[in-house]
């Protein structure tokens, strides 16, 4: 998974934070979540706000 893999990337933080409402996270925590999702293989220096909040949203939609 790359950063742009927005919606592979919110099923996967659903799989393995099934508690966690993604409305309410802070993009420190989703970053790290992220980097460290199994078969994340992108630069985790490579983000931004920008992407983090697109895999927030995805995170959000997929939820409800």
């Amino acid at each position: 998974m790359k950063w742009n893999d927005t919606l592979d990337i919110a099923i996967g933080l659903m799989e393995t934070h099934p508690d966690v409402d993604p409305k309410y996270i802070r993009f420190t925590d989703l970053h790290g979540w992220v980097v460290a999702l199994p078969g994340f293989s992108d630069e985790p220096e490579r983000s931004n706000e920008k992407i983090l909040e697109a895999i927030q949203m995805a995170w959000i939609e997929e939820a409800e």
